[in-house]
């Protein structure tokens, strides 16, 4: 992940910056769009996980299972 997908994530969250500066913060998000913002992050860290086992295990078998537990912890 870089900046631009993680200013991407932001702004599918409905995270729209910057906002008047207030007691110093540059942006302000609800903390329903904070969630949701953090449900993109852990979805694509997630993702990044699972194919990171696909790709390289040494068993595929091993690999694929590791991977669908990992993308099933995003359905709980």
């Amino acid at each position: 992940m870089d900046k631009d997908d993680i200013i991407k994530m932001a702004n599918d969250a409905g995270i729209k910056g910057p906002a008047p500066a207030r007691a110093g913060f540059k942006m302000y998000a609800s903390p329903q769009r904070l969630m949701a913002f953090a449900a993109l992050v852990a979805a694509r860290e997630r993702e990044a996980c699972a194919k990171w086992f696909e790709e390289r295990s040494d068993q595929p078998f091993y690999g694929r299972h590791v991977a669908t537990a990992i993308r099933a912890r995003g359905e709980q």
